[in-house]
């Protein structure tokens, strides 16, 4: 019997699942908007960072549900971008993980002003994540590994 975990146990005692969340909060700043990240000329959180802050949620979600050597990369994107947020509101971000095939996770994902803010939904979607061996995917990518 091995004296340390094996590679399919992890912190939370099993892999991804179905019902995993994450929910993220962001305050738009300049360094968000389309102007910085040069999607557009307006100062409105950007599309770009919008999606990234949802891509996080879906990474959070699945925190202490892959094991060490494991990591996952997004592979899919279907996204609407459906209203503009200037700098100075708040913007919450969630991430629900609705089925797993093997190696893939597909989550929902979505995110709203806050109530405070007004509220309503600025965007929604999916997006699919691999999950993967973390030294082979890096070697693949002629990437040196995290330490």
């Amino acid at each position: 019997m091995p004296d340390g975990p094996s590679d399919t146990q992890t912190a939370a005692g099993h892999g991804p699942h179905a019902g995993l969340s994450a929910q993220l909060e962001l305050t738009v700043s300049t360094e968000d908007t389309a102007d910085h990240f040069r999607s557009g000329d307006v100062p409105v959180l950007a599309t770009p960072r919008l999606l990234a802050l949802c891509e996080e949620a879906t990474c959070r979600a699945t925190d202490g549900h892959l094991t060490g050597s494991q990591s996952s990369v997004a592979t899919r994107v279907q996204f609407d971008h459906l209203a503009p947020v200037g700098v100075g509101s708040v913007v919450l971000a969630e991430a629900t993980l609705v089925k797993v095939e093997g190696r893939r996770l597909v989550f929902t994902v979505s995110a709203a002003r806050l109530e405070a803010e007004g509220g309503g939904l600025v965007g929604a979607g999916r997006l699919t994540r691999v999950v993967v061996d973390r030294s082979a995917f890096l070697a693949k990518a002629g990437a040196p590994g995290k330490p």
